[in-house]
């Protein structure tokens, strides 16, 4: 080493002192909780009010069972890129928009038939 050090100096002389300074934090930047909170609203299923109406209208009741099936269906539309997709249950419809994680809309079994769905790019079968 042919820097010299004197004492109480822990660089070389050569160190310019912006790049002894903490880089300063943007104020926006997230806390842990909030990161969480919007990984979490990300990933959470969430439904449109004409869903909901729909759900109740239609005698429509989800167990957690369900929504997780349904969840997993919509991940499995994102990894495949779609961004409108009717995912089929045995007994009901449902039409999701992928990117938003948000169910659009949903049918009964009674309501499907005769029934033709436009603009989705991909469907879902769950058994």
């Amino acid at each position: 080493m042919s820097d010299r050090m004197t004492i109480g100096q822990l660089y070389p002389a050569a160190v310019h002192p912006s790049i002894l300074q903490r880089p300063s934090v943007a104020k926006d930047a997230a806390t842990p909780e909030s990161s969480f909170e919007s990984m979490l609203q990300r990933n959470m299923l969430k439904f449109s009010n004409h869903a909901a109406k729909r759900l109740e209208q239609r005698g429509i009741e989800l167990g957690s069972r369900q929504l997780d099936e349904i969840s997993s269906a919509v991940d499995k539309a994102a990894a495949k890129g779609s961004k409108e997709s009717l995912i089929l249950m045995k007994d009901m419809a449902l039409i999701v928009s992928v990117p938003n994680r948000t169910v659009v809309t949903a049918m009964d079994g009674s309501s499907m038939k005769d029934n033709v769905f436009t603009q989705i790019d991909s469907a879902v079968i769950i058994s």
